[in-house]
């Protein structure tokens, strides 16, 4: 008996969610709007903010208003769209009217875009006014400024074996006796 190619081979699952691990009951009814959307209107757009809405929260980070403005320079009467959270930046000091859909806003940021004259939307009235995302940005916020990266190491390659040079310690101090033992030590097993 032969594999059965056309249905996806031997592979046994997708690596892909197809929904949220959330029980939230208004995050589920988004994506069950947006799966409509993307199947009917053939939407690209409809179909990665689906994707987005399935996501965990570490691969839906939040966007501050710097980089909002960052992205939406010269980019005058568009939506701008992000799958997560917007969060204020006391940094900012001027803010121009901005129409802004997101999942959610932190009550600061909410405050000064719609003090600035902008307005704050959620995805269902995205759906409304813009159902296939026309003059929309797609936006995401950085995925790496987690802490937590900074502990991980790059890739090896060919050119550089060295995954953990200049990677943050797990431990409290970088000094002679933490985290110098086997693996970091030519004398000591392997060196990393």
């Amino acid at each position: 008996m032969g594999i059965d190619l056309v249905a996806g081979g031997r592979r046994i699952k997708h690596n892909c969610r197809t929904e949220p691990v959330s029980q939230n009951v208004y995050l589920r009814l988004l994506v069950k709007l947006y799966r409509f959307l993307a199947r009917r209107t053939e939407s690209k757009f409809a179909k990665t903010v689906m994707k987005r809405l399935c996501m965990s929260r570490v691969n839906n980070p939040p966007l501050s208003l710097t980089r909002l403005l960052r992205f939406m320079k010269g980019k005058d009467g568009k939506i701008a769209v992000l799958v997560g959270t917007i969060t204020n930046d006391i940094r900012v000091l001027e803010l121009p009217a901005l129409t802004v859909c997101a999942l959610r806003f932190t009550k600061d940021a909410r405050a000064r875009i719609i003090k600035a004259g902008g307005e704050c939307l959620t995805f269902d009235q995205l759906a409304l006014r813009s159902p296939k995302g026309t003059n929309t940005v797609l936006l995401r916020g950085p995925k790496s400024a987690r802490e937590a990266t900074r502990h991980f190491g790059h890739r090896t390659s060919v050119n550089n074996p060295h995954t953990h040079n200049g990677v943050k310690p797990y431990t409290i101090s970088k000094g002679r006796k933490f985290e110098k033992a086997r693996g970091r030590r030519r004398s000591n097993g392997f060196k990393v």
